[in-house]
C-alpha cells in the first residue's frame, strides 16, 4: 500500500509517500517539508493569514517533489491521506482541498487524519513499538500526556491549562531577541548558561493530576529579563538555561505523575512533537525511564516537528485497524479532540 500524505496544519507545507513495509526503515519513501520559519521569524510567531498564503503558493511544488523523490506518479498511489485538523483553518483548507482534488481526479480513496493522532503513532512508524505506551506530546500548539492503548483507543491523562511548551519557548525567545522558532534557539543559547541562576516556582505544585501550566514560567522569565536593563549575552544564556531547566524539570515531574495515573502500567515512554527534539528533555526523560526500568522511544528530530510521513503512517494504521476510508465530504476541523 502506497499513501500520498499532505500536512498543512500550521507553518510547514509537507507531503510524503509512505508504505506499509514490515521494516520501519523501508516505510518512508519520500518526506518533503517546506518550512515557513523565515517568513514568520520577523513576527516571532506564526501569522495564520501569511501561513495560508504560503501554503497556497507551495503546495503544488511540495506534492510534486514528494512524488518525484519517491519515483512514483499519482496513478501509483493507492490512498490519499491528509491532515483534517486540528490546526489553523486557512492552512488546513489548503491541504484538504488539494487532497480531495487529487483523490477525485484520480479516483483514489481518502483518509482524513487527526494531526494529534499522527504524532501519537510516529513511534510506530520509526520503530516496532508495541502497545500500550505513555506518550508526552510537546509541540508549539499542544502539551499533553496520553495513554495509548491501541490505534483509535487513547486516554488523555493531562494537558496544558494555558500555553503549550513550544509556544512558551517561542515567546521567551522573542523576549530575548532570538529568532523563530524559539525551541532550537533557546537550546543553543542555553548551552553556555547557568541553569540555576534564576529561581522559578514549580507550577501546580499542590495540584492533583498531571495537567501543565507554562504561563507562570513565562511571566517569571519576563520579570527576570526586566530586572536587567543592560542585559548581556551571558545574561541571556543564563535566562535561556534557567528557563529550559524549569520547563524540562516540570515536564518530567508531570510525566512521572501521568505514569502513576495510567491504567495499563505502561512499560514504554514515547516523546513526540517539536519540543521532543530538545536534548535536555530527552536526557531527563531517559533518566526517569531508566530509574523506573521503562523503555523509551524518541522519533528522529526530522519527524518530531510537523511532517506528512506521520500523517500517511497514521492513515495506514487506521486502515489496518479496520477504520476504513473517509467520506469525500469530510469536514475540516480547526479543533479536533482525540476522544
Amino acid at each position: 500500500m502506497k499513501v500520498l500524505a499532505i500536512e498543512t496544519s500550521c507553518d510547514e507545507t509537507a507531503a510524503a509517500v509512505v508504505c506499509d513495509a514490515a521494516k520501519p526503515d523501508k516505510r518512508i519513501i519520500s518526506n518533503i517539508v517546506n518550512s515557513q520559519a523565515k517568513l514568520h521569524s520577523r513576527y516571532g510567531g506564526v501569522v495564520p493569514e501569511n501561513a495560508a498564503r504560503m501554503h497556497v503558493e507551495t503546495i503544488g511544488d511540495v506534492v510534486n517533489e514528494a512524488l518525484k523523490v519517491a519515483k512514483v506518479t499519482l496513478d501509483d498511489i493507492d490512498v490519499v491521506a491528509v491532515t483534517a485538523g486540528p490546526g489553523l483553518i486557512g492552512g488546513l483548507l489548503v491541504g484538504t482541498v488539494t487532497a480531495k482534488t487529487i483523490a477525485l481526479a484520480k479516483c483514489k480513496p481518502i483518509v482524513a487524519v487527526n494531526h494529534l493522532e499522527g504524532h501519537l503513532l510516529t513511534a510506530r512508524l520509526c520503530y516496532t513499538t508495541d502497545f500500550p505506551y505513555l506518550l508526552l506530546l510537546a509541540s508549539g500548539g499542544h502539551f499533553m500526556f496520553v495513554e495509548v492503548f491501541a490505534v483509535g483507543h487513547y486516554k488523555v491523562l493531562g494537558e496544558t491549562l494555558d500555553d503549550a511548551a513550544g509556544e512558551a519557548f517561542d515567546k521567551v525567545a522573542r523576549m530575548l531577541g532570538l529568532s523563530y522558532p524559539g525551541g532550537p534557539e533557546i537550546e543553543r543559547c542555553a548551552k553556555d548558561g547557568d541553569p540555576m541562576r534564576f529561581h522559578y516556582t514549580m507550577p501546580l505544585l499542590r495540584s492533583p493530576g498531571c495537567d501543565a501550566s507554562f504561563s507562570g514560567i513565562k511571566t517569571a522569565t519576563k520579570i527576570h529579563i526586566a530586572s536587567m536593563p543592560n542585559i548581556t549575552d551571558l545574561d541571556k544564556s543564563d535566562v535561556a538555561a534557567s528557563f529550559q531547566n524549569i520547563v524540562t524539570s516540570f515536564a518530567v515531574r508531570q510525566l512521572s505523575k501521568a505514569w502513576d495515573m495510567a491504567e495499563s502500567l505502561p512499560t514504554r515512554i514515547v516523546l513526540a512533537g517539536g519540543v521532543a527534539a530538545n536534548t535536555v528533555l530527552r536526557e531527563r526523560v531517559t533518566h526517569f525511564a531508566t530509574h523506573m526500568n521503562l523503555e523509551t522511544y524518541f522519533p528522529p528530530v526530522s519527524l518530531c516537528s510537523d511532517n506528512a510521513a506521520m500523517i500517511g503512517w497514521c492513515a495506514i494504521e487506521r486502515l489496518n485497524a479496520g477504520f476504513g476510508y473517509s467520506k469525500s465530504d469530510f469536514k475540516t476541523l480547526p479543533r479536533w479532540s482525540l476522544s
